[in-house]
């Protein structure tokens, strides 16, 4: 089975809950020793704010697109066997999960750096917008590890940062590509 055919990504429409155990069944293998799992859930409440829902928006071909990359990413750096990654648009509720990441692999190690890189990665680079709404307004927000990545990418020269491996206990995994915006942006014009 091709790397791709072990990867299940999906960004789900408004009101379509994530099913989890879907996804966790998609990466359980007999061979799999490990499956490591995020769940992404609407919190009640933000910087003392009172939260009412998430809501979310995407640009659903290059979010995908972008997701698939990361996974493959991922299978660069560490023994994975499956991945399954979805995240919702539209309103989240609190208490909902609006993104879920499940990794399966012989060892825990890799399964748990993964599922990290994944989430992480996923939250600064595809482009996936959310806004909160509380009781007494609403924000669009950034996530931090896009803002973080975006610090990175100005404090350097060349068009990709590179992050380096922290030995085999840590994430990131081998060196990770991180493409300017401009440069998605770039291919995205090229493709249409």
């Amino acid at each position: 089975m091709a790397d791709e055919e072990k990867s299940l990504v999906e960004i789900l429409e408004e009101n379509n809950p994530i099913d989890l155990a879907r996804f966790i069944n998609y990466v359980s293998a007999p061979q799999a020793g490990a499956v490591a799992t995020f769940s992404g859930t609407t919190r009640d409440t933000f910087e003392g704010k009172t939260v009412i829902e998430l809501r979310y928006e995407a640009y659903i071909p290059m979010a995908i697109r972008e997701l698939k990359s990361i996974c493959s990413s991922a299978r660069l750096s560490w023994n994975i066997h499956s991945i399954a990654v979805a995240h919702r648009l539209g309103c989240v509720p609190v208490g909902e999960t609006s993104v879920f990441v499940a990794v399966s692999a012989v060892h825990r190690g890799d399964a748990l750096d993964a599922c990290k890189f994944l989430i992480d990665e996923l939250k600064a680079s595809v482009p996936i917008w959310k806004k909160e709404v509380y009781s007494n307004g609403e924000v669009w927000k950034e996530n931090t590890e896009f803002l973080e990545r975006r610090e990175e990418i100005g404090k350097t020269s060349s068009r990709t940062v590179e992050v380096e491996r922290h030995g085999k206990k840590g994430c990131c995994g081998a060196k990770v590509k991180v493409s300017e915006v401009a440069a998605i942006t770039k291919e995205t014009e090229q493709e249409n």
